[in-house]
């Protein structure tokens, strides 16, 4: 919000507008135009041309956790709000919708708060205005150019001139190229992690990614090497620089300091931040397989767009903790297949090899993921492959950050959190899956590589199954 002008503007520009085809997706919501939308659905007064001038009264009546004023309840309590022909549900909507209605009748936000105080006692009065108007000289439009933007994609933000930021990122910051994650980081040194349903027992399931994440918040560091009290091949030390993360520790939300990944001086001049998009693409997949602990050698097997997310699960398969079983990882990679399978099944190549017999495993494989399980919920497992998104998510932003010296995969089809819990129970009762699936030979093959280069990542004898007097063995020694 606080962008004067955008609506007008696109509007007058309809070649902005794209057509995107979104597959199996029963609706999709942008939060940040939620007041937007109900705005102009609501047979509002336009004569203010979409510029959300009075949108600082919106956000300051309706309240939030940290404006909380009786008055503005009781003010709610005595006004008539017209709600209008919106078919909006909720009693919050209905309550903004009905305020962008009363609000629509006034000039400009001072006649709005002098006609709230109406609706007030005298005591009352003089305390809400200097509340509202406190609170509205702190609300400042965007500056950001919009023409410059939209027709040449030219921006230009305050704090990344500050910050002395390298041209590249500030093209990538505004083409989207990079995440939130990332800006965050760059212009906040700080970021915050939202938690999963996840074993709250247990600690964060983000802690896993967290040297992938250190790895990321050095190369965001605008500083040369020189400037860092660390040697080569050494733990930074104490006044090295760190970033904060708000992340859950068990059901709190807690800050802490996080201290960047230990780089060698070398390492750290060539991939420095000014000029890390003019090392070769090479040295950069090689930064980046080598960061998630696997050699480009070992995904040889594995298709272009799988390479990423086989080089996350290497990782998380050494990282994981609890400790993964064969299970949890076999679960997870028949999940991939199945994305597989579906972008077979919907391309446009008629003469696909073995069409039929994928259509079978295909439709097998969504019947286990719609079935309902009789099982109990297993908290870990699910920690477990929540562990695994969270590598998958930090994979993705290093990846980015590196300008992507590995494709990105199609994420839509990537992981089914429900059809690879499904997967889980039934291969802990049998290999029912994999038979299915060796019906189809490439998915198979496809499998079979997958499920090789993890265990070839991960020590001797890490998958199988300790005898008794192993596991008694090691309970004494403990």
């Amino acid at each position: 919000m606080g962008i004067q002008g955008l609506m007008s503007y696109v509007m007058e520009h309809q070649e902005f507008f794209v057509d995107l085809q979104l597959r199996n997706t029963d609706v999709v919501i942008d939060g940040n135009n939620l007041y937007h939308r109900l705005y102009f659905d609501s047979d509002l007064d336009m004569r203010h041309g979409g510029d959300y001038n009075s949108f600082t009264d919106i956000i300051l009546m309706n309240g939030n956790d940290y404006i909380n004023l009786p008055a503005i309840e009781k003010f709610f309590s005595k006004v008539h709000l017209p709600i209008g022909s919106s078919q909006q549900k909720g009693r919050k909507h209905t309550r903004i919708q009905g305020l962008l209605n009363w609000l629509s009748r006034f000039a400009d936000p001072a006649e709005a708060v002098e006609n709230v105080l109406t609706y007030l006692k005298k005591h009352e009065k003089e305390e809400t205005r200097q509340f509202l108007s406190t609170f509205m000289e702190e609300y400042e439009p965007s500056s950001v150019n919009l023409k410059d933007f939209f027709q040449h994609g030219i921006y230009e933000a305050e704090e990344a001139k500050k910050l002395e930021l390298p041209q590249w990122i500030l093209t990538a910051l505004a083409k989207g190229l990079l995440a939130p994650f990332i800006s965050d980081a760059l212009v906040l040194r700080r970021t915050i992690l939202h938690a999963q349903v996840e074993n709250m027992q247990r600690p964060s399931a983000h802690s896993t990614a967290l040297p992938i994440r250190q790895v990321i918040y050095r190369l965001l560091l605008n500083v040369s090497q020189h400037s860092l009290s660390t040697s080569p091949g050494k733990q930074p030390t104490r006044s090295a620089p760190v970033f904060h993360e708000f992340d859950r520790i068990q059901k709190a939300l807690k800050k802490s300091l996080v201290q960047v990944a230990a780089l060698s001086e070398k390492c750290c001049d060539q991939y420095s931040l000014a000029t890390l998009n003019e090392v070769s693409m090479s040295d950069r997949q090689l930064f980046f397989l080598e960061t998630l602990g696997v050699t480009a050698s070992m995904l040889e097997p594995i298709p272009c767009l799988l390479k990423l997310p086989m080089a996350v699960t290497c990782y998380w398969a050494q990282h994981s903790e609890p400790k993964i079983k064969l299970p949890h990882m076999k679960a997870l990679l028949l999940g991939v297949v199945f994305g597989e399978l579906d972008k077979i099944l919907h391309s446009s190549d008629s003469e696909v090899p073995h069409l039929e017999i994928n259509k079978i495993v295909y439709e097998q494989f969504l019947e286990w993921g719609k079935k309902s399980p009789k099982e109990a919920f297993e908290l870990d497992t699910a920690h477990i492959f929540c562990q695994w998104q969270c590598c998958l998510q930090m994979g993705l932003y290093l990846n980015q950050l590196l300008c992507t010296p590995l494709p990105e995969p199609d994420l839509t089809r990537l992981y089914n959190g429900t059809l690879v819990h499904r997967l889980h129970h039934q291969l802990k009762s049998g290999p029912t899956p994999e038979n299915l699936l060796s019906t189809s030979p490439r998915m198979y093959q496809l499998y079979c590589n997958m499920v090789h280069v993890v265990k070839d990542a991960m020590p001797l004898g890490f998958f199988q199954k300790k005898s008794k007097s192993q596991r008694k063995k090691n309970k004494h020694a403990t």
